[in-house]
């Protein structure tokens, strides 16, 4: 009787989603270094990404030397421009026969706490949110009076139903898809705000996460005044923005289908904190 013929070995490696670190960098030549190597630190991170926004100092030799990959934009175009670049960069790296790597965005000043926003990472891979937001501790030597957190705080519940702790908080984990639904992002300093009702509205679950990170804050000086002014210039920019697109979506919408509403209520929130997905 023949031998039954050896059945083929099937590979049952399964590739484990990575995550790529990317940094909108301006003038950061003191601490970029130190954040570098503490995001390389990370679990699942596979890959450092700086995008040095037409820095005047030696930002890019310092991250590159750190361990960094770097891309440059010739002047300052803003951080939502930076964003963009990067999360392109990565796409263009992503292997296609494995799944595209989530973005964790750093900021290039937290230094060595930078490796406190791993716990970012792990709602995002395990599918229990589409995108997560750090919870930063109050830092020290901070001169703003809320104003700015104020007016993005107040507009996203009224546009989502989600009211965020930190609505400014820039350290954040996406999935690919969720980036994606986000742009093209509100200009400079209004991305964050703009990102998360936009997201929200389409229907993407948030969730925010406490991590020990530390910056280099805005004191009450003029620099941080002034830093501050085009915050809320941005936000509120950010903000009109949407209004705008939503009203112009209503009325569109009571001339095709008539007025009258479903009831339901857009990114409505959840007592835990995060945002519920329609």
């Amino acid at each position: 009787m023949p031998s039954a013929r050896p059945k083929p070995l099937v590979s049952r490696t399964v590739h484990r989603q990575r995550v790529a670190v990317i940094i909108p960098a301006k003038d950061e030549s003191r601490r970029i270094a130190a954040t570098v190597r503490a995001a390389r630190a990370i679990p699942h991170v596979d890959l450092v990404l700086v995008v040095d926004d037409g820095s005047e100092d030696n930002t890019q030799h310092v991250a590159r030397d750190a361990g960094a990959v770097v891309v440059r934009h010739s002047h300052n175009r803003g951080k939502a421009a930076a964003m963009e670049t990067g999360a392109a960069v990565v796409a263009m790296r992503d292997a296609p026969d494995r799944p595209a790597r989530l973005l964790l965005f750093l900021d290039g000043d937290l230094g060595e706490t930078a490796v406190n926003a791993a716990p970012l990472i792990g709602p995002v891979l395990d599918r229990e949110a589409d995108f997560t937001i750090a919870l930063l501790p109050p830092q020290p030597g901070a001169g703003g009076r809320g104003i700015v957190v104020g007016a993005a705080r107040r507009a996203i519940q009224s546009m989502t139903g989600w009211t965020p702790t930190q609505p400014l908080s820039g350290t954040r984990c996406l999935t690919r898809s969720a980036f994606e639904a986000a742009t093209p992002l509100a200009h400079g300093w209004g991305v964050e705000t703009g990102m998360t009702i936009d997201l929200l509205r389409q229907g993407f679950v948030v969730r925010e996460i406490p991590c020990d990170l530390r910056h280099r804050p805005s004191g009450s000086d003029l620099r941080g005044q002034l830093h501050r002014g085009g915050q809320y210039r941005d936000v509120v920019l950010a903000i009109s923005a949407r209004r705008v697109r939503s009203a112009v979506g209503l009325t569109r919408g009571s001339r095709s289908h008539g007025s009258r509403s479903d009831g339901r209520r857009l990114g409505g929130g959840r007592p835990d904190g995060s945002a519920t997905r329609r």
